[in-house]
């Protein structure tokens, strides 16, 4: 298989698990950090993690690392075919009832005037701090 087709075929499989995409929708706004996702998503930071590890193999996440901290962003596919499909998806994310919810409780943990015990000290996401 080419390399070309592989990297398509790992977009797709990591396009094929809810967890992926909603973290993919959590991050649409801007980078999070990784304590956010656990708080809203309310999973384990390690399934956490992994998902992000898979994301990030696939090309549609990029990280970087902040003292203890790492933060998460959505990065465009190279390929034109690739970055079509993920734009389309990144769309019904946004139109999906679920995913509003998520980004919903994002929006009501970060905006929040005292972060929850586990948060504290956590750098809000910038897009959505007041």
């Amino acid at each position: 298989m080419k390399k070309k087709e592989a990297q398509l075929e790992l977009l797709f499989r990591a396009l094929a698990d809810r967890t992926r995409l909603r973290l993919l929708n959590l991050m649409s706004a801007g980078e999070v950090c990784v304590c956010f996702f656990v708080e809203v998503l309310g999973a384990s930071q390690p399934k956490i993690s992994r998902h992000l590890a898979y994301l990030r193999r696939a090309g549609v996440v990029a990280a970087r690392r902040e003292g203890k901290w790492m933060h998460y962003r959505i990065e465009t596919p190279e390929d034109p075919h690739a970055a079509r499909v993920f734009a389309e998806v990144m769309t019904w994310l946004g139109e999906e009832r679920e995913m509003q919810k998520d980004r919903a409780r994002m929006e009501n943990i970060c905006c929040s005037p005292r972060l929850p015990v586990r948060l504290q000290g956590a750098p809000r996401p910038a897009a959505l701090s007041t």
